[in-house]
Formats: structure tokens, sequence, C-alpha cells
């Protein structure tokens, strides 16, 4: 969610900033795109679609998740020259660290879970059980890196609640940038030398 709104928004100012200028809006030139495809190909079949979810195990699920980061950190390295993108990869990373320490799933508390569900639908849940469509429901102290885990919620006044992580922060912001800023910092130090 976090994601859309900053994909939004930076296209949004990229659109003014563009217009202020009186230039055309120039989209990023992103190579290897079909990446981000196919690194979601597998978490939209395991973990989105109900009828494949239960066929398959938790440690198959996981592996899906982290193929799934790693491949979308490969898109982000190969555009990395593009404004944003280095912001985005380091949320990325931090991410798939998080990610890979707990079992291939984002950690979650129980206090952060209780914000998005019911208390009575939270009992349900035993702890290192998955919640959601990737979390994993862990208590801070059995939590490795707790402090990259989804711990921070979208704001009450939000239509949709949500929680997500630092690394998500990250992302959203290299997003954001990437679209609002286009072009590589390469880009503007060229044009900078040849005036």
């Amino acid at each position: 969610m976090i994601l859309l709104f900053s994909l939004a928004a930076g296209l949004l100012v990229g659109l003014l900033w563009a217009r202020w200028r009186g230039h055309p809006y120039q989209v990023p030139e992103l190579r290897h795109l079909w990446l981000v495809f196919v690194a979601f190909l597998p978490q939209f079949i395991v973990i989105y679609l109900p009828n494949t979810r239960s066929q398959f195990s938790d440690w198959l699920a996981a592996g899906f998740l982290l193929a799934s980061q790693i491949l979308l950190f490969g898109f982000a390295w190969l555009n990395r020259r593009i404004s944003g993108m280095p912001i985005l990869i380091c949320g990325v990373v931090l991410n798939l660290v998080v990610m890979a320490a707990n079992s291939g799933f984002m950690p979650i508390s129980p206090q952060t879970a209780g914000n998005l569900v019911s208390k009575n639908s939270l009992l349900d849940i035993q702890l290192g059980s998955r919640i959601g469509v990737k979390d994993i429901l862990l208590r801070p102290q059995d939590t490795r890196f707790e402090w990259l885990a989804d711990r921070f919620l979208t704001p009450a006044w939000f239509p949709y609640q949500a929680a997500f992580s630092l690394g998500d922060v990250f992302i959203a912001i290299g997003a954001f940038w990437m679209l609002a800023k286009p072009g590589s910092p390469m880009q503007f130090m060229t044009r900078g030398t040849q005036k």
C-alpha cells in the first residue's frame, strides 16, 4: 500500500514539476522491466490466490518470497543509475535481510498485528505462524533484526490499515524520487558539464 501511494505521489509531483518547467514529463527508462513481473508472479500464485495458497507449504512459500526479493534486487541493481534506485535498493536489501533471518517471512509482532486484525482472530494465530500475506507472527524478543520488521502502521485516518517496515519506507522513497525527478544522477552531471 505504501508503495502504491508513493508511486502515485511521485508521478503526480513529476508531472507537475515538468509542467511548471514547461517540459514534457520523461518516464524513467527502466531496463529489464520484465524482472518485476517475474518477481511478482510467484508471490501472486503462492500467496495471493486463495486456492493455491493452501496447497503450498510454508517453506515453499518462503522460498518464493525470498526469490521474489532477489529478483527485485536484480532489477533495481540493473537500473541503479536512475534517480531514486540507490535508495530503493537499500530498502530491498533491508527487507531481504530481515526475511531471510526469520524463516523467509516478514516478522510482525502481536502488538502490531493487533492493530490490523481483531483480538479474537489474533488469539487463534500461534506464534511462529503465518499471518496475512507475507508475515510471520513473532514476539519482538524472538525476532532477528526486529528493527527491520513490519512495525510501522498507516495512520488511523488512512482508508486501508497496513503494517510496513523500514525497508518498505526506503523502497517507497526511492520509487517516489524515481518518478518525481526522472533521469539519473549521471544524466544531470553530464548535462551540467555540457553547458
